[in-house]
């Protein structure tokens, strides 16, 4: 819950990391099942922690998309059912937004804030985005990938290596112990739009080295760690993962890294902007975070652990200056799946 649009109340996340990690990824049909469980309590606990009621709330938000659709549907059906119970406005969000809001909030809540015109990277499982965002509520697409995201890439090579899911936060921690540079990944290069990303290639590489190394042997025992314990520590995975791996590892975050904030300084440049919003759940990314301190011409945001993935506050914040300009949803509101931010 976020009051006057720079007071966080309240946050409540309901983790599913448990109900997916044995399926190697997300399932669709699950996760709705899950949101479906878990909507009433989370919104219940929200409340209590802000010390308020249903009668206290000026108005509903929820994110209409992008994202599954199962998922979205719940959370859209509740807010509809919240708003005509209470006689509510309803105002719909768009996720990506969600994700640059929670580094606003974020700077308001320190009585700081963001310069404009800015630029946004949004960088998670499911989104590689660039916005230029000259203002609040205006944004222009600069860039986005054409295929994997950077946070699915990160799951799609740990998950190859052994590591399970998800990975991503797995392959950060192992990549310090590793040479960033003993192998050698080609940066994509792309016609067209060139402030576009694309993955897949970096993927397929770390596959064809994989199998040119004759992992099976290691990657059976990484495997076996993590059924034995459901979360190894650091130390463990260290023993489990020969120093070779380590620098693939490391040469793999270097290169994701370079690929964004490439692209990012280039657009920042294009647009003379004051601010660098890094937010989604790649935000999260240690190595992503020291990396910008190569940069001290640039004002580069993050926002906290806590509201770099997936949670409802930023959606709060997103929420409120639509609020101020009256801009309500009604109750034909759609979950949209692959919604556009504009």
């Amino acid at each position: 819950m976020v009051d006057d649009g720079q007071r966080l109340l309240s946050s409540v996340v309901a983790s599913q990391l448990d109900t997916h990690s044995k399926y190697g990824g997300v399932v669709p049909e699950l996760a709705s099942r899950e949101h479906l469980r878990a909507i009433v309590p989370v919104v219940r606990q929200a409340l209590q922690d802000a010390a308020t009621t249903f009668e206290d709330l000026d108005a509903v938000a929820v994110t209409s998309g992008p994202g599954l659709v199962g998922s979205l549907l719940v959370g859209v059906t509740y807010a509809k059912a919240l708003c005509f119970a209470g006689s509510l406005p309803l105002i719909a969000v768009n996720h990506v937004e969600g994700h640059i809001h929670a580094v606003i909030l974020e700077e308001r809540q320190q009585s700081r804030d963001v310069a404009f015109p800015a630029l946004a990277l949004v960088v998670s499982g499911g989104h590689t985005h660039l916005f230029e965002v000259p203002a609040i509520g205006s944004y222009r697409l600069l860039g986005k990938t054409r295929d994997d995201a950077a946070g699915e890439a990160y799951d799609k090579v740990a998950k190859l290596l052994g590591f399970g899911y998800p990975g991503g936060p797995v392959l950060d921690r192992l990549a310090p112990s590793g040479d960033p540079r003993a192998v050698k990944f080609t940066l994509a290069r792309m016609k067209g739009n060139e402030l576009d990303f694309s993955f897949s290639g970096l993927k397929t590489a770390v596959l064809r080295w994989v199998e040119g190394h004759n992992l099976a042997d290691e990657i059976a025992q990484r495997r076996e760690l993590q059924r034995a314990h459901p979360a190894p520590s650091i130390e463990q995975w260290l023993i489990a993962t020969p120093q070779a791996t380590r620098d693939l590892i490391a040469s793999f975050q270097r290169t994701v890294i370079e690929e964004l904030l490439r692209r990012a300084l280039a657009s920042a440049d294009e647009i003379g902007a004051e601010s660098i919003i890094v937010s989604g759940g790649v935000a999260c990314n240690a190595g992503l975070r020291a990396a910008t301190n190569r940069y001290p011409g640039y004002r580069f945001l993050f926002p906290s652990f806590s509201l770099s993935t997936d949670n409802a506050a930023m959606i709060a914040a997103a929420a409120f200056p639509k609020l101020e300009r009256g801009e309500f949803a009604g109750f034909d509101l759609r979950a949209q799946a692959n919604l556009v931010l504009a």
